[in-house]
């Protein structure tokens, strides 16, 4: 008894020095922070405020914004109009933290606090009616923008949510040498689209012409514009992103990517009950267990799940060789799980199907 007493209080005594250091880690990234608003502030940095494209109900509307500090030649060299945008540029705004931001859409108005990231994602209950909204943004000292907002029919039956990382773009994310090389230095001109999906996509869109389009990734906020432009100019259909954080938490070193998917399309169904959602994603890391466990709790939200199959050379650059032999994954009896490996088949699967 002796033995086991002492190893649950070493263990005990381990996870509290553990968390120690993690809320060490955390306080230090805040200090961090701090330091870089005051010096930014400082140098007359200038406020600016991003507006990212959101999503609604007709009962309320996911409202998206972000608010920095940039110095003039950053906001200069990283204009839309700029011919080639490094990606590293975006990481060297300094974000506003707890930023008051004035919001603007139709005839409501909204003052909100966004987060310690300067970031702004919150539901608005406003009452709007289906189709295309503009969403005004500004925080203090900074030039109002817009953003489209998507509203939602309540008739509506299905959407799509689309993974961005080997899934819409070949990215060998985990892979932490090329995941900078793609984040920091390529732009937008120099990343790949996967095969065959914008393609698929945009006749998803077509078949479904009022659904929803959300593309979830663990990619930062800061990648948000490249990432934007980057589906724009590969013909994809227009949709919100949801993105997250990188950096230390208050329980993690390191913010969890499954987590920030999971809890999202669980907000999904919360926003949308009758809505039946198409989910595609790679096998390349954690989407088939992600979509399965969602479709396990919420067998009523899911259409299909559509798994974009990676080749072996792209399993080996994804860090995951093992990737094409055979996944435990359990689904409940009935749904729609469809493979392949580039846009062109997994049409021809969704056609097959009645979805497209």
């Amino acid at each position: 008894m002796a033995k086991k007493s002492d190893s649950s209080d070493l263990l005990q005594t381990v996870d509290h020095v553990t968390e120690e250091a993690i809320n060490v880690g955390y306080r230090l990234e805040q200090r961090f922070h701090r330091f870089r608003q005051r010096r930014a502030e400082t140098r007359g940095d200038i406020p600016v405020m991003v507006a990212f494209e959101g999503y609604g109900s007709e009962h309320h509307v996911r409202v998206l914004g972000r608010a920095l500090l940039k110095t003039r030649g950053l906001i200069e060299s990283t204009d839309e109009s700029a011919e080639s945008i490094r990606g590293w540029r975006s990481f060297t705004s300094v974000p506003i933290a707890f930023a008051h931001v004035n919001v603007w859409i139709d005839e409501y108005e909204f003052h909100l606090v966004a987060d310690k990231g300067g970031v702004v994602d919150v539901d608005l209950q406003v009452s709007l009616p289906p189709g295309e909204h503009t969403v005004w943004m500004q925080t203090d000292g900074s030039d109002v923008v817009e953003a489209r907002v998507f509203v939602v029919a309540d008739e509506q039956r299905i959407g799509v949510v689309s993974d961005v990382d080997d899934t819409v773009m070949v990215t060998a994310l985990p892979r932490p040498l090329l995941a900078a090389w793609n984040s920091f230095v390529l732009n937008e001109h120099a990343r790949t689209p996967t095969p065959g999906m914008a393609v698929m996509m945009d006749r998803l869109l077509h078949r479904h012409h009022e659904a929803p389009f959300v593309y979830l990734s663990t990619g930062a906020w800061n990648v948000a514009p490249t990432l934007r432009r980057f589906l724009t100019r590969n013909a994809y259909p227009d949709g919100a992103l949801l993105l997250t954080d990188w950096g230390p938490t208050t329980d993690r070193w390191f913010r969890a990517g499954s987590a920030h998917k999971v809890q999202n399309l669980e907000r999904l169904a919360r926003n949308f009950p009758e809505v039946r959602w198409i989910l595609i994603g790679d096998d390349g890391q954690h989407d088939p267990e992600i979509y399965s466990g969602f479709v396990h709790r919420y067998p009523d939200h899911v259409a299909a799940i559509v798994i974009r199959n990676l080749s072996p050379a792209e399993a080996v650059l994804a860090g995951n060789p093992l990737v094409n032999e055979e996944r435990r994954v359990s689904i409940p009896e009935g749904t729609l799980w469809i493979e392949g490996n580039d846009g062109a088949s997994i049409s021809r699967q969704l056609a097959e199907h009645g979805l497209l």
